[in-house]
């Protein structure tokens, strides 16, 4: 298997975050390589749900040279751990080096929607953990609390918080130390003025209906009123900042806070990922690569 140092230096500062491209209307193919040949070197999908979701977005694989694919994530909930244990060894076999399996323990809407109860997270992932065979591939948690972020540290190879300000990756670097890897998402909106503020806010307004984000944001000094109506425009500047030079910067800030890898994601009408804006934000980050 890969080691977290070799991973970080195949990684490098900057990849992409977007929704799997086949539910956005997206060859999975010509826009992976449209990544690569924009000088990112990863891009993680959301949703990886089952077999199907996981085969889904191999073309993206197989279509790029060097493109690392990751999870972000693989729900706890919907995959029994020898089930995903054998598909992830498969495309490490495939793909050498060039997967990692991001796990998470979701939400609590999703999960109930499936007919489970959503109790004791925590614990359904460290059995989940228990459970999983060798993957062939490093595993790392969708980790926003000390107490993941800890099971991240000791148990995978590390952490991939989203939806999170800087100050959250530089308290996530403390926890995990120095060794894990850190890979923390943005999402930026490229437009300036009131209508980047509109993309941030219209992509916001989702996650903060989310205990889970909600609750790490409280931990950071955020009130109710920054959490209401779509976030105030504090938050909105910390945590999905809009117009190239703010976006620039919160995502330089990720990186000086002890981030090894900032996953990126490109906001643009209704909150939606803006497909079209990939060169223009390969040509904002150069300086970073």
């Amino acid at each position: 298997m890969i080691t977290a140092d070799e991973l970080r230096r195949t990684l490098g500062p900057l990849g992409i975050w977007m929704p799997p491209p086949a539910r956005i209307g997206i060859d999975p193919e010509s826009y992976a390589r449209k990544i690569e040949v924009a000088g990112f070197t990863s891009v993680w999908y959301p949703g990886v749900n089952s077999p199907d979701d996981l085969a889904a977005i191999e073309p993206a694989l197989a279509a790029t040279e060097r493109l690392v694919l990751g999870t972000g994530i693989a729900s706890v909930w919907t995959w029994r751990p020898d089930e995903l244990a054998a598909a992830v060894r498969r495309l490490d076999t495939l793909y050498p080096g060039r997967f990692i399996l991001g796990l998470g323990v979701s939400h609590a809407p999703a999960v109930e929607a499936s007919g489970q109860a959503y109790v004791k997270p925590y614990s359904k992932m460290v059995q989940f953990l228990d459970e999983l065979p060798d993957t062939g591939a490093p595993v790392v948690l969708a980790a926003l609390g000390p107490k993941m972020l800890e099971l991240s540290r000791d148990r995978t190879a590390g952490a991939h918080p989203y939806f999170t300000p800087p100050e959250h990756t530089a308290f996530a670097r403390r926890v995990l130390g120095a060794a894990p890897l850190l890979v923390p998402e943005i999402a930026v909106a490229l437009a300036q003025g009131d209508v980047g503020a509109a993309h941030a806010r219209d992509y916001a307004q989702r996650y903060l209906r989310l205990p889970n984000y909600t609750g790490n944001l409280r931990r950071f000094g955020y009130t109710d009123a920054d959490i209401a109506d779509g976030g105030s425009d504090r938050l909105l500047a910390d945590v999905v900042p809009h117009g190239p030079e703010d976006a620039q910067a919160r995502i330089a800030a990720h990186l000086e806070a002890g981030a090894d890898h900032v996953v990126v994601q490109i906001l643009g009408e209704r909150g939606q990922f803006a497909a079209d804006d990939l060169a223009v934000l390969a040509e904002l980050t150069s300086a970073m690569r």
